[in-house]
């Protein structure tokens, strides 16, 4: 099983992949820090369980249609999203 920070950088992969943004584009707009993605990825930062949770239950609501969410992270349930 991956950790929370291999489980948040795999989910902003794809997402990054799917819409042709980069890492720290995402982390802007996700994490409002636009660095704290790479740094995370380079295992030089870390971000809080509340921030993890945030982060994934607003990638489960702005998913794009054409990717795929991976399929080692367990993806919050769309009612947990809308909260």
């Amino acid at each position: 099983m991956l950790n929370l920070r291999s489980q948040l950088i795999s989910v902003s992969n794809a997402y990054c992949a799917a819409t042709r943004l980069s890492r720290s584009r995402v982390s802007t707009i996700v994490l409002n820090r636009g660095a704290t993605l790479d740094k995370i990825a380079a295992g030089e930062s870390d971000i809080n369980t509340g921030t993890f949770e945030k982060a994934l239950l607003w990638y489960s609501a702005n998913w794009p249609e054409n990717a795929v969410w991976p399929d080692d992270v367990a993806r919050p349930r769309s009612t947990e999203a809308a909260a």
